[in-house]
């Protein structure tokens, strides 16, 4: 089995600042790529920013300028630094990590953290 332990969410005014972090364990041999995603209500579930193994990120056009995402390996940790936040950036935040296990790929999402940003 895997777990994802996410935290950093909160309630914060905006132009405020919230770290999220998501650390998994478990069966993983190695990580491939590791990525947040949200989903505000009413809405559907959208990527925020994803980051490989190698140290490659991708970001959607709402997250870049304010969001960095960062991986650390060693503790199969991924962080996203959310500046500038907004009210349309209220959603619960959901951990998404893709891995190796026994030769196979899987994929495995967190329980989520919400994030609320008031005006």
């Amino acid at each position: 089995q895997v777990q994802l332990v996410e935290s950093g969410g909160g309630l914060v005014q905006a132009g405020g600042s919230l770290r999220l972090s998501c650390a998994a364990s478990g069966r993983i041999f190695s990580i491939n790529a590791m990525g947040w995603y949200r989903q505000a209500p009413g809405k559907q579930r959208e990527l925020v920013a994803t980051i490989t193994s190698g140290d490659s990120s991708h970001y959607a056009d709402s997250a870049k300028g304010r969001f960095t995402i960062s991986l650390d390996q060693w503790k199969n940790t991924v962080y996203l630094q959310m500046n500038s936040l907004k009210p349309d950036d209220t959603a619960v935040y959901y951990c998404l990590v893709i891995y190796i296990s026994y030769l196979y790929a899987y994929d495995y999402w967190g329980q989520g953290t919400q994030v609320a940003v008031s005006s």
